[in-house]
């Protein structure tokens, strides 16, 4: 029996039907996450580029809400980790995912200041430190130079600072100073640069010292004397200060790399300030960020596509893509290399800056109250208070020790149940 002929329309057809199936049999994974807009845009580019350049796994952005079981990857904020890091038990561990797809992966190659809270001491990691920076301070130098000030001195010390605010303050500044994450900045990494504790060898919280409150009660006078102005808990204050608001500015490494299309200002990048009347100062500061996760109960195809992905963003120049795009800390030692040897020496300096605060075995210190979404929302409550003078100091930070040591165990029991 002689087949008929088909005719050109069905012949497209065939074919059309043959590339929708070989398209179908992709692998596909879900990334889940929580970013705003902005940084989901730019994510999906980097995910665009992986699916793009191989035909056999494809992953997808989903946003996640509140309760969401885990997806095949998941994209953990800073304040998120302590909650993941107690429901381990739902997510696969990376260095095991990696292994069995035999995937080259070696967790020991990653700068030890990125893995803090990811790992053992054996390098061996269950989460990939994807986005992470250190706080440092930005100087607007238009602002500096109407104030008197050199722009290439910017201050060193809370004390020098204090003396700029002043000048910036004389000379019209409406906004000498301001900060955003302020827990990161001003309990977790002002303690760690200034060498003093967050919490006692068993967990106790204990960030109400003599250091921290002396620093709280300095920012108090400055917001009093209107050297230092509030905008909010995240990074709000970032905003204003590419608009030319603001004189100073504490906050993430990373911004860095947003500031030339936004900032209306020439800006300068220097350490973050440190109380030079406290003995052994600056010491370290912390790295902190965002993480990948991988959720459990997976089918051994869509492991392989998670473990494709992750080598994907370990190449070098994928990691210098993430610094040059995002500004976050390269993760491997080569990668460091590449991304001080590829890109401009204008777009490297806050990662210098940040690496050189990095340095150091307190950069190590696991609890972060930052990290630990109830006691970061108390602290941040605290700290308000007494920023606007409704509290001393001191008693502000006591009640956010005192609230903060009962709400850390129910926080983390509820994180290790869900």
């Amino acid at each position: 029996m002689r087949l008929p002929k088909l005719l050109p329309a069905t012949l497209a057809l065939v074919f059309a039907g043959s590339a929708s199936f070989s398209a179908l049999a992709a692998t596909e994974i879900d990334l889940s996450h929580q970013l705003d807009e902005e940084r989901a845009e730019r994510l999906e580019k980097l995910v665009e580029r992986f699916n793009s350049g191989q035909k056999d796994y494809q992953v997808k952005l989903v946003r996640r809400v509140q309760g969401d079981a885990p997806q095949e990857l998941n994209l953990v904020t800073r304040e998120e980790q302590a909650k993941f890091v107690t429901a381990r038990a739902r997510f696969l561990p990376l260095f095991q995912v990696m292994k069995d797809a035999k995937e080259p992966f070696d967790g020991s190659k990653l700068a030890p200041d990125l893995r803090v809270g990811l790992g053992d001491a054996k390098g061996n990691l269950f989460a990939l430190p994807i986005a992470l920076s250190t706080p440092v301070l930005y100087i607007n130098k238009e602002a500096f130079r109407k104030a008197g000030l050199d722009p290439d001195k910017p201050p060193k010390t809370w004390a020098e600072a204090q003396k700029a605010a002043d000048k910036l303050f004389d000379s019209g500044s409406t906004c000498p100073y301001t900060t955003s994450w302020p827990s990161w900045v001003h309990i977790d990494n002002l303690s760690s640069w200034n060498g003093v504790e967050v919490a006692d060898a068993k967990g106790k919280l204990n960030f109400n010292g003599l250091v921290q409150v002396k620093h709280t009660a300095m920012m108090t006078t400055w917001a009093k004397a209107r050297f230092f102005t509030y905008f909010g808990r995240r990074d709000e204050a970032d905003r204003r200060f590419a608009a030319g608001d603001c004189g100073m500015l504490t906050s993430s490494s990373s911004l860095f790399a947003a500031l030339p299309e936004a900032r209306k200002a020439q800006t300068g990048v220097s350490s973050l300030p440190y109380h030079d009347d406290v003995q052994g100062t600056p010491q370290q500061t912390l790295a902190a960020g965002a993480s990948l996760w991988v959720g459990a109960g997976r089918k051994p195809a869509e492991y392989q596509a998670v473990a494709s992905f992750v080598s994907f963003l370990l190449k070098p120049e994928t990691q210098v893509e993430l610094t040059a795009a995002d500004g976050f800390l390269p993760m491997t030692v080569a990668a460091r290399a590449a991304a001080e040897s590829k890109l401009l020496k204008s777009d490297v300096v806050a990662l210098n800056v940040a690496l050189r605060q990095l340095q150091g075995p307190a950069a190590m210190r696991a609890l972060r109250v930052s990290e630990i979404e109830p006691v970061r929302i108390i602290v941040e409550e605290e700290l308000e208070a007494a920023w606007s003078g409704k509290v001393p100091a001191k008693h502000a930070l006591d009640t956010a020790v005192q609230r903060g040591n009962v709400a850390m165990p129910a926080a983390l029991k509820a994180a290790a149940v869900k």
